[in-house]
């Protein structure tokens, strides 16, 4: 039997006050006001002791999940800026409208398992259900620090299902060749420069639009990408590490023109010259919604099928990969974390690169050095 009296969370002058009793538990959340709270706890705790208070028959009214996630998430972590978007973000997008009024302690395992495979069957893959589990894990975790449930529902709760085929849809080379075309017409070329870089570098789009000038070598022909662009915050690359990309010639003098131009229009325009390398027509940074419909205008204008931003990464890769350049550089301009992610996507891009080297088993000779088989005596 006890009762005890917290400030949940710490720090945040709220008390509440938990009751276990007989193997039973109850929270109640009382306010702000610690005398009050205290003078409560007396009282349940005297009520106990006289057989007074049946805990059974008390209506003590849970938190709500919604109500502990965003207690769990204002609590100090250590995590990053971008970690705590993404748990907000999927909270918000997934869990929430199926759970938010829901009392923390009435959502049992099977509700869990129901709720992954209705995610599941709706076409998120294994890696995005992990991402939504870990917010969730999280909430349930807190919720048992915090004294309203036993256990944490997710403990060893593991998503078995069927990782599903990664398929891709990259544009060819002549595909390629065909929305740059066109790309150098529409609009008068203002999107030409941000599509070859993609084209040309294979850069996630959040890179090209964190690309500052500084990060550019002229001379080595170089672009060091040390940031990215997500959830409107500049932030480190996905693998936080900083890679040098390549560029071509052909690239390299197209963004020095692009430079040019861009110091031309800040000059006339009377305003300073953006340290972004790609901004938009009224944002500091190129947006995302304006290069995406400036694809699709491109793509279309060529005959072409829809062409996502991430689609010309995908096509940067597979046209490297068909023209038999090394699959370790490619893998590392990319920025993948490990050639391992590279040759589970692209690997089917593959086949037939290496026939010459698989002819060579027929150019095999006996070593002459080694000794003849004995011949079996009669």
């Amino acid at each position: 039997m006890g009762v005890k009296l917290k400030e949940r969370p710490k720090g945040s002058g709220v008390w509440w006050i938990f009751i276990n009793h007989n193997g039973k538990r109850k929270a109640k959340k009382i306010g702000k006001d610690k005398r009050t709270a205290t003078e409560a706890a007396r009282k349940i705790e005297a009520r106990l002791t006289l057989g007074e208070w049946d805990i059974e028959k008390e209506t003590v009214k849970q938190p709500t999940f919604n109500e502990c996630a965003k207690l769990w998430l204002s609590m100090p972590h250590d995590w990053k800026e971008s970690t705590r978007d993404s748990y907000a973000v999927n909270l918000k997008n997934h869990v929430l409208p199926c759970f938010s009024k829901t009392p923390i302690n009435e959502i049992l395992r099977k509700d869990l398992k129901a709720f992954f495979d209705k995610k599941y069957a709706e076409g998120l893959n294994v890696g995005t259900l992990k991402l939504i589990r870990a917010p969730i894990n999280g909430v349930f975790s807190f919720a048992v620090e915090s004294e309203h449930i036993e256990s944490n529902p997710l403990r060893d709760f593991s998503l078995k299902y069927k990782r599903k085929k990664f398929e891709i849809d990259p544009l060819t080379e002549p595909e390629t060749i065909l929305l740059l075309e066109q790309a150098k017409v529409f609009l008068g070329g203002a999107y030409y420069p941000v599509i070859l870089t993609a084209v040309r570098t294979g850069m996630r789009i959040g890179e090209i639009q964190a690309l500052k000038w500084d990060d550019i070598d002229f001379e080595k022909r170089q672009i060091e990408v040390r940031r990215s662009y997500r959830n409107y915050r500049l932030t480190d690359t996905k693998n936080h590490k900083s890679r040098h990309v390549d560029m071509t010639p052909h690239l390299t003098e197209t963004l020095k023109a692009h430079q040019t131009a861009q110091k031309r229009a800040a000059l006339k325009a009377g305003k300073p010259f953006s340290e972004f390398v790609f901004t938009g027509t009224r944002d500091e940074m190129l947006n995302r919604i304006s290069y995406q419909n400036a694809l699709n205008r491109c793509s279309k204008k060529a005959g072409l099928r829809h062409v996502g931003a991430h689609s010309l990464r995908h096509s940067y890769a597979t046209i490297r990969l068909m023209k038999g350049h090394n699959i370790g550089d490619v893998s590392y301009q990319l920025g993948h974390s490990s050639i391992k992610i590279t040759y589970d996507v692209y690997a089917h891009w593959l086949p037939g690169q290496f026939k010459s080297e698989v002819d060579d088993l027929d150019q095999m000779q006996p070593d002459a050095t080694q000794a003849q088989p004995k011949k079996e005596a009669i």
